[in-house]
């Protein structure tokens, strides 16, 4: 490994001189420089590995060499256009096609997840000929205006700016310290009914709505599950009302939920989206994006009148470094490795929560988990220092997590899928004794009457809607666990 460079500082003094300072950098206090990376590892200017449990763009493992080789090939044959024929193009949309329901038939390449979302919303207006849309708490679906607009996980941070008129929040259906909780029977029902309400203020006021987009699994929101039905009672009552469902893949598709390719499809098979969007793993790191639509919205898109085109999605390098992801996915068999070290990774941190009282929540799906850190199981407090603590002593110890949640009280893994359960024992036994520290500052003790009282109220199978609970839906189980040899990368 080459490690020639400048001196950390000067890397330091350049980016405060040059880039933005709104950019933020991780643990700025001292920030790591990564010079490599290969697996779910990276590497720091002096060779120190660090363990990448956050990274959820590396999907099938930082630089893998399939990846690096079908790019570096195709851009040494050619880089264009669509204007132009070319294979890559249709067979990667054959491709991506097939993992979708067939109503999802058409495919429009970009090259960010906020461009998918952008155009999805055009897709949208242009359908429906509705403006308003719905969106959730804490919500987060990209950075350029239109979706500044739509996402209260940003606008939420500006202190002088007002929500756009033809925007409406629904409450996040999240059931441990949401509005309807998990022991409600009827929490997808009673989440779904919020939407149900916004949609007939939106009549009273003459508006129409377009569009109800959501994250599949809310991330930015604190890896937020959704009960099981709420989707298909939300894309009724947005239906009925002249809408369409938008569901944003960018940070969970691509198998990283293990029973499931999509994350949308954890609601069941009765569910489909009008607009799909998907980014972020798509091209492991290689800046390539997609929304995929029906034959309906498409035609609708194409009646404007108006050229649709983008210079660089689609392009013969980003397809070609595209079909290489799906083809690791499936050889590697790293969907099935999501489930299997998702489960287990979730069952050591259930012992965790056992031992320590900051723990009020685990949840999650595959390789998309949450720890939600909690001073108070009943009050539900958000011990918020307690997990940037957690975050920076784990960063000494050479391992990167994140935190986040409207309280940035949530502990997110979401890791490349090579991930493994030696990984997973490593983080968690790091995690452990930092646990213990902290609680014995706070003075928690675990077990205590009113922990046990709540743990009691709150018990619900991790089947309805992935919190507190091992026994995860056998669905899909049997397929993914084959125990076939995975490739290391």
């Amino acid at each position: 490994m080459s490690l020639d460079g400048l001196e950390k500082k000067k890397t330091i003094d350049l980016r405060k001189k040059h880039i933005g300072p709104s950019c933020k950098i991780f643990f700025s206090h001292d920030p790591i420089k990564i010079v490599k990376a290969k697996g779910q590892y990276m590497y720091d200017e002096k060779g120190q590995r660090y363990l990448d449990c956050i990274n959820n763009v590396a999907h099938v493992g930082h630089c893998h060499p399939d990846v690096v080789k079908a790019g570096a090939e195709q851009m040494g044959l050619l880089n264009t256009n669509t204007r132009f024929l070319h294979d890559n193009l249709v067979l990667y949309a054959q491709r991506l096609q097939a993992t979708l329901p067939d109503k999802l038939s058409v495919c429009y390449f970009v090259n960010s997840g906020s461009e998918a979302n952008d155009l999805a919303l055009r897709l949208a207006w242009q359908y429906t000929g509705n403006k308003d849309i719905i969106t959730l708490e804490n919500a987060y679906h990209g950075h350029v205006s239109s979706l500044i607009d739509i996402s209260p996980y940003k606008f939420h941070q500006l202190s002088d700016a007002e929500q756009s008129h033809f925007v409406h929040v629904a409450p996040s259906p999240d059931v441990y310290r949401g509005k309807y909780s998990a022991d409600r029977s009827d929490a997808a029902t009673a989440y779904a009914d919020e939407v149900k309400d916004i949609i007939e203020k939106v009549h009273k006021k003459g508006h129409k709505i377009a569009a109800f987009i959501a994250e599949s699994l809310q991330s930015c929101g604190g890896q937020v599950i959704p009960p099981v039905g709420y989707f298909q009672q939300v894309a009724e009552h947005v239906r009925k009302a002249g809408g369409v469902f938008i569901a944003d893949e960018v940070q969970v598709g691509f198998g990283r939920v293990g029973s499931q390719f999509w994350a949308f499809q954890l609601q069941g098979d009765d569910f489909v989206p009008d607009i799909v969007t998907m980014g972020k793993p798509i091209g492991n790191g290689h800046p390539m994006s997609c929304v995929v639509t029906t034959r309906e919205v498409a035609e609708a898109f194409m009646s404007s009148g108006m050229e649709y085109f983008n210079t660089f999605g689609g392009n013969p390098v980003s397809c070609a470094i595209g079909l290489a992801v799906l083809d690791v996915i499936e050889k590697e068999d790293l969907q099935g490795n999501a489930l299997r070290v998702g489960q287990y990774l979730t069952s050591v941190l259930e012992k965790q929560k056992e031992k320590h009282p900051l723990i009020g929540d685990i949840r999650g799906r595959g390789l998309f988990v949450g720890v939600e850190l909690v001073k108070d199981r009943v009050k539900l407090t958000p011990a918020t220092a307690e997990a940037q603590e957690v975050i920076y002593k784990l960063k000494e110890q050479y391992v990167l997590l994140s935190a986040d949640g409207p309280h940035r009280n949530v502990l997110k893994f979401k890791p490349p899928l090579c991930f493994t359960t030696e990984d997973a024992d490593l983080v968690v036994e790091k995690i452990d004794p930092i646990l213990k520290e902290l609680e014995e500052a706070l003075g928690l003790k675990a077990n205590n009457s009113a922990n046990t009282e709540n743990e009691k109220r709150r018990k619900l199978s991790t089947d309805e809607n992935g919190h507190s609970g091992l026994n995860y839906s056998n669905e899909g189980v049997q397929e993914q666990t084959k125990q076939r040899k995975r490739v290391k990368t």
